[in-house]
């Protein structure tokens, strides 16, 4: 309901992801077979931005990704690479595959090494677990290349979401459960954050948003939805965070940004659909 009722008084829900397993029209008939309504082009992903920095400098790409996202690189010239894309990839980042893109990196001045995000790790259903990350930084280590990180929490991913989508920064609100990636990956481009306390939130995460003008901590997605529309309706409501006190009145809240995760997570809450 939590999402019906966003759209009912007037705000616009958008959806971002790091996730790298699986291509963008994956990770919509995933959702929609969880029973969220949502719409292909509602949905932003890592994996279209570095599409189209890939596009964009014309590089010809070795792509350390899963066979499930290599749908959305269908087309590009990859022979004789220029560049090493690096996403979660359980099947690939392994001792050979690295290797090899450590070689092209090493032998070939020109060669660019492109992050599609540094997560250090995600939550699977038996536990925290490697993000893509620490296999980027062992290739910088070896190779001397810095990664061009192309996803959340990178300034460039948020706005090229509001470019996507037509949207103001101060008139969007970042819901998400991962504090660096979401939160304040969102409060660097100016958009207002509400961390949830759901997923891949940590106990004591919070305290890192003390100061943060227009960054929160809510229990859940219902209770920030809660809060949104109430204050987006003109009435005067207090939110109670772990640091502060907040009285907030009417806000230009138009549009929402929603982590993917953040929907997995809550999926034992049914009111977010």
């Amino acid at each position: 309901m939590c999402l019906h009722r966003l759209r009912q008084n007037g705000i616009a829900v958008k959806f971002i992801t790091n996730a790298t397993k699986e291509s963008k029209g994956g990770l919509h008939r995933k959702l929609a077979r969880l029973g969220f309504d949502i719409n292909s082009d509602e949905i932003f992903t890592s994996l279209t931005a570095a599409r189209r920095l890939v596009e964009a400098e014309k590089l010809r790409p070795f792509c350390l990704l899963q066979d499930e996202a290599m749908e959305d690189f269908a087309g590009l010239e990859v022979s004789n690479p220029n560049a090493v894309v690096v996403g979660l990839a359980p099947d690939c980042l392994n001792y050979e595959c690295l290797n090899q893109a450590f070689r092209l990196l090493l032998h070939n001045d020109d060669c660019k090494l492109i992050a599609i995000n540094k997560a250090r790790y995600y939550k699977r259903a038996d536990g925290f677990s490697m993000g893509p990350g620490p296999f980027v930084q062992a290739l910088e280590y070896a190779s001397g290349k810095e990664a061009r990180v192309v996803g959340k929490p990178q300034i460039g991913f948020f706005n090229s979401v509001l470019e996507e989508f037509h949207c103001l920064p101060e008139e969007t609100v970042m819901i998400g459960d991962d504090v660096t990636l979401d939160i304040l990956g969102a409060h660097n481009a100016n958009i207002g954050g509400i961390l949830v306390k759901t997923g891949k939130y940590r106990a004591g995460d919070e305290t890192q948003l003390e100061g943060q003008e227009r960054c929160l901590c809510m229990s859940d997605f219902a209770t920030a939805v809660d809060t949104i529309i109430t204050a987006t309706s003109g009435m005067t409501t207090t939110l109670e965070t772990t640091t502060q006190t907040i009285t907030q009145t009417r806000t230009l809240t138009q549009n929402i940004i929603l982590s993917t995760h953040t929907c997995y997570s809550t999926l034992h809450a049914p009111s977010i659909l």
